[in-house]
């Protein structure tokens, strides 16, 4: 891997984003204190939407994708890092305003990576990815808020997703009963087998809530759709119950009102996994350790090598992959 390096590139012309695999110089690699040779990426709603040009979320071209990435060390001038770690990255707008986790080698500031944890290996850190992190970032708030089982239902919306799959996996291992969102009938049967005990349809939830408190169901969510979803949890969860909301598959609006929050104390906890600050990072990595069942995770895991993802892209902004994509980098 001297010398040159295999790398998914991004290149705009005429205001349209083409991508290609192709060899790149070490030389062009960012600024920062550690090489990684990267194992493993993963492929997430956000990177869908960079490989295809949307959002607006890079701003210069040419641009290497791939916001987390699973590796080993191979070069640092850090003393918090030596070759041989094994190291994870999610965030920080890697893959994004700097080059990602898309190619061979990565080269990052010292700060963005956390030390994985023994039992979790380099692929299945990239089958947890920023999907699976921002679900147990997720669950932390809302043990932070009070949720313990046995206090009823706890809702995940988007169930059949990524970040829904684990957040499914990890409530169920804990103990909670889990109602599991989902608006694909033949996921069933999966989100069943990760451990939720009641299927809602979608279609229940997406509905404009038509009065102001509805009757108390939840003890707490995790949500990934937004909009009217989330407006429609609000008004069911229990007195004090929270939900936490972790991304805006169905829309960035809110039509709700503050009558939930006055009348019923609910809380709405915005989780951010981008520019989570480290000590948070290691504590969720260790919690993920523990409490996400891996056989669970190999099992709502597949894997697709790198040439594949410009067609796997506009697949997971329509919300056809079920649970994770791991990303082969080529050796």
């Amino acid at each position: 891997m001297s010398g040159n390096f295999t790398a998914l590139l991004l290149e705009e012309s005429a205001g349209k984003v083409a991508a290609r695999v192709a060899s790149l110089p070490e030389s062009d690699l960012p600024s920062g204190e550690v090489t990684v040779a990267v194992e493993y990426s993963t492929l997430n709603y956000k990177d869908g939407l960079i490989l295809l040009g949307l959002g607006k979320l890079v701003r210069k071209y040419p641009h290497v994708p791939g916001i987390d990435f699973a590796g080993t060390v191979e070069s640092s001038t850090s003393p918090e890092w030596k070759a041989g770690d094994k190291v994870v990255l999610t965030g920080w707008r890697v893959g994004e305003m700097q080059w990602g986790g898309y190619a061979q080698k990565a080269r990052v500031k010292a700060s963005q990576l956390v030390r994985l944890p023994p039992n979790i290996t380099t692929k299945r850190a990239m089958a947890i990815g920023t999907a699976g992190f921002t679900a147990m970032l997720a669950v932390m708030a809302l043990e932070d808020n009070g949720l313990k089982p046995g206090t009823g239902e706890v809702l995940v919306t988007g169930a059949a997703g990524g970040l829904g799959s684990v957040a499914v996996a990890i409530l169920a291992k804990l103990g909670h009963q889990v109602a599991a969102s989902t608006g694909r009938p033949q996921t069933h049967d999966y989100l069943k087998s990760l451990g939720a005990t009641t299927i809602v349809d979608r279609a229940e939830l997406a509905k404009a809530p038509t009065r102001p408190l509805d009757s108390e169901r939840w003890a707490g969510a995790v949500d990934s759709v937004g909009s009217t979803t989330l407006a429609t949890v609000l008004t069911q969860l229990k007195y004090r119950a929270a939900v936490a909301s972790c991304g805006l598959a169905g829309g960035a609006d809110l039509p709700a009102t503050v009558i939930p929050f006055l009348l019923r104390g609910v809380r709405l906890i915005g989780i951010d996994s981008v520019m989570c600050p480290v000590p948070q990072r290691q504590a969720a990595w260790a919690r993920l350790a523990r409490d996400l069942p891996l056989d669970k995770l190999d099992a709502l895991t597949e894997t697709a090598p790198l040439a594949d993802l410009p067609k796997l892209a506009p697949v997971i902004l329509k919300g056809g992959i079920r649970g994770r994509l791991v990303v082969e980098i080529p050796r």
